[in-house]
């Protein structure tokens, strides 16, 4: 249902909710396992809707331009490929100009709860979620070695 633009997006945008200070595209890419050349397009996407950040030099990098807590779901997919709800008739049909039908009603129904689902979860919410499967690393992560 999602393109994988979006994936890769949402992954990214995961991971740099969840690291302090800016991290490269190679770090990104490695742990988010998106291919380097691709992740580094849909970054370009995010900086240019104002959603990430970039730094260039010695200590440069990617962040997100907002905190977590202030970054929804819905803000990552509309900025990559954004929902389109259905509004008119898909088939152009006269008799459906007034009202969709009851197909494409149900299916703007399902959309409609994407989008709610999506703009209520910010990536703070995802990365608060009790569970053993926490996104994009190993849990617990292992203690760095010194």
């Amino acid at each position: 249902m999602f393109s994988q633009s979006v994936e890769y997006a949402l992954r990214a945008a995961v991971y740099l909710a969840d690291e302090a200070g800016p991290r490269t595209v190679g770090q990104i890419a490695a742990a988010t396992k998106v291919p380097p050349a691709y992740l580094s397009k849909v970054m370009q996407g995010l900086v240019r809707e104002k959603l990430a950040a970039s730094q260039r030099g010695l200590h440069g990098g990617f962040t997100l331009a907002r905190p977590a807590a202030e970054l929804t779901i819905l803000d990552i997919v509309n900025a990559v490929e954004p929902l389109r709800r259905i509004r008119t008739c898909p088939l152009e049909l006269e008799s459906h100009r007034r009202r969709l039908c009851p197909l494409h009603k149900k299916m703007d129904d399902a959309l409609a709860l994407i989008e709610k689902a999506f703009r209520e979860t910010t990536l703070a919410d995802v990365l608060a979620e009790p569970t053993t499967s926490k996104p994009l690393c190993p849990f617990p992560r292992p203690l760095p070695t010194v």
